[in-house]
């Protein structure tokens, strides 16, 4: 079994796609994103998942609790639900794509410790210009200090809620990294798989034991923030830019 694992506006919905244009079985009915859909029941699972998380203020969580505690047997209702399709395929290789999965990775990863996890990952400064579903982490139960809503001018509207987005994508950075990898796991930034799409594909078909379909990949879905007029960078992004590779603002 396969799922990604990546923030919303990662670019994910090139892997769903290139997944289910390879015969692997995604789900019984998708969005035109390559997500398994209806989600309401994986949200569910995520708001039961975020009781176990502790924030310490500022931008620090403590996952240790949801690392250490029994999965509630509600959480594992509503996700067999959620996956119900999924679980029911017997034909050969399947998965699943939903951002919000990412929400719920570690108690995955203790549940299905044998499946293959792809995680995807692209320029924060991209990801925080477009809304997601996780832009306000409070949806899902997760506190966090939240900037002010509805100022009155339209550019500081805009930088609050980018600075909202930028904190939902340190937060589930964060919880991607504060457990083990399992042990199938690969690591595909966005931009590699649009500028080296063969490099990464070689990657991914060795990774998962299959030859895998090729799609279209636009050059200008990357580096959007280059002609973005807004601000689309904030300092607390700057170690996991590093880690990944991707230029920081001159002087930092």
């Amino acid at each position: 079994m396969i799922t990604i694992i990546g923030r919303g506006h990662s670019g994910t919905r090139a892997i769903s796609h290139t997944l289910y244009g390879s015969g692997v079985f995604m789900g019984q009915t998708l969005n035109p994103s390559g997500d398994l859909v209806p989600p309401h029941t994986i949200y569910d699972a995520c708001r039961i998942f975020a009781r176990y998380v502790d924030w310490q203020g500022g931008l620090e969580w403590d996952f240790s609790r949801a690392h250490e505690a029994e999965i509630p047997l509600r959480f594992l209702r509503l996700l067999e639900d959620y996956l119900g399709s999924v679980l029911a395929y017997k034909g050969g290789l399947k998965g699943w794509k939903i951002p919000e999965t990412t929400l719920v990775y570690p108690w995955l990863a203790r549940l299905y410790p044998d499946m293959h996890y792809i995680f995807w990952i692209r320029n924060p400064r991209d990801c925080i210009i477009g809304a997601h579903k996780t832009d306000d982490l409070r949806d899902f139960g997760i506190q966090y200090p939240a900037p002010p809503e509805n100022a009155a001018d339209p550019q500081q509207a805009q930088t609050n809620e980018r600075l909202r987005r930028a904190i939902s994508w340190k937060y589930q950075y964060d919880l991607v990294m504060s457990m083990p990898k399992p042990k199938r796991w690969i690591e595909v930034r966005f931009e590699d798989f649009v500028t080296q799409q063969e490099v990464e594909l070689a990657r991914l078909e060795a990774f998962l034991g299959i030859p895998l379909a090729r799609i279209v990949m636009r050059q200008d879905t990357i580096e959007r923030w280059r002609r973005d007029s807004g601000v689309n960078h904030f300092d607390f992004l700057e170690p996991a830019m590093r880690a990944y590779n991707y230029e920081v603002p001159e002087g930092k």
